[in-house]
């Protein structure tokens, strides 16, 4: 990648990080599971709870 890429790449990554939070990320790793993490707390809420068919049993006689 282009040096100047690679640094347009590492300041929006800086502005992206401050968005959620105020220390740097140590790593891309660490960058991915904490914004993973929030998505999934935005939208647990928004899943409704299985719910369980009842099984219907026909009887013959």
């Amino acid at each position: 990648m282009p040096p100047d890429l690679v640094k347009a790449h590492q300041t929006l990554d800086k502005a992206v990080d401050l968005c959620y939070r105020p220390q740097v990320f140590i790593n891309e790793l660490n960058r991915i599971e904490f914004l993973f993490g929030l998505y999934e707390s935005l939208n647990t809420p928004l899943l409704k709870p299985e719910q369980k068919k009842m099984k219907v049993v026909s009887q013959t006689s």
